[in-house]
């Protein structure tokens, strides 16, 4: 690609990104006519009528506090069962470690639909449909691939002469796992959680298989409220999403910093 062309793909590139978000940003200070008549000019008001409603009449606010719960659930418990799993599959030799890693990974070649059946049927049986606990549990069930696949190949990569070190030192599977495995995860720790609270946060299927109750609903099933038969209603809509998609930028810029490290973490070794 030429010098002269690329910026002009760039820009091309960019306006695509941004011009959507200009419009949704722009229509939550917006009545619907308003956003008909002019989507991407600014609004003429910051008015904020349309994230009040959103939140008292829409059921966005009791909706936040089920996802928040539901997703900071499931991203500490998914962690804790993965990084122990991950760092079993690191440390037993053999093709013991490799065949329990197989399987464990094996999960993410089955499709959440087709699983749904099952499922319900048995968290029906069990009394955890229309609870936010099945939810957890449902959640880290379908994300525990995902984070032992990333934690799993960053266990691998430590060297072999820590874990003998500690050894030397009488340390159990356990304390080195404490001591040593968790400390040097933190960067795929904070990059699997980003990973995990990005799928969480944002899962409607089984919100939307499970919840009956309007007091159990989380965001994305919330959101489904403002789009009718016959008409949405665009500015509510768009001040639900700039809503939802808040705690998601914020838990990104909060962990940018370990995210990147941790991709690039076992890049290199030496």
């Amino acid at each position: 690609m030429s010098k002269t062309l690329r910026p002009a793909v760039l820009a091309l590139g960019a306006a695509a990104v941004v011009l959507p978000l200009l419009v949704v940003l722009f229509g939550t200070f917006k009545t619907l006519p308003q956003l008909f008549d002019s989507p991407l000019s600014p609004p003429s008001s910051l008015r904020l009528d349309n994230y009040r409603q959103a939140v008292d009449e829409g059921g966005l606010g009791t909706a936040f506090v089920n996802s928040a719960v539901v997703t900071a659930g499931a991203v500490v418990l998914t962690l804790a069962v993965a990084s122990l799993a991950a760092f079993f599959c690191a440390r037993m030799p053999g093709r013991v470690s490799w065949l329990v890693f197989g399987v464990l990974v094996a999960g993410l070649a089955v499709p959440a639909q087709a699983a749904i059946v099952p499922q319900y049927v048995l968290f029906d049986r069990l009394g955890l449909t229309d609870s936010l606990l099945g939810l957890v549990i449902v959640d880290t069930t379908m994300t525990l691939p995902t984070a032992v696949f990333i934690l799993g190949g960053f266990l691998r990569s430590l060297p072999e002469e820590l874990y003998e070190a500690a050894e030397l030192d009488g340390a159990g599977p356990l304390r080195a796992f404490r001591s040593i495995a968790l400390p040097l995860t933190r960067p795929a720790l904070a990059t699997t959680a980003i990973f995990l609270f990005v799928m969480d946060w944002n899962d409607l299927l089984y919100p939307l298989l499970f919840i009956r109750s309007q007091d159990h609903r989380t965001l994305p099933l919330a959101l489904l409220n403002f789009q009718g038969e016959f008409l949405t209603q665009y500015p509510l809509l768009f001040a639900g999403v700039v809503i939802a998609s808040a705690p998601v930028v914020i838990v990104y810029v909060l962990l940018q910093k370990h995210f990147v490290s941790g991709l690039t973490a076992g890049a290199v070794r030496g």
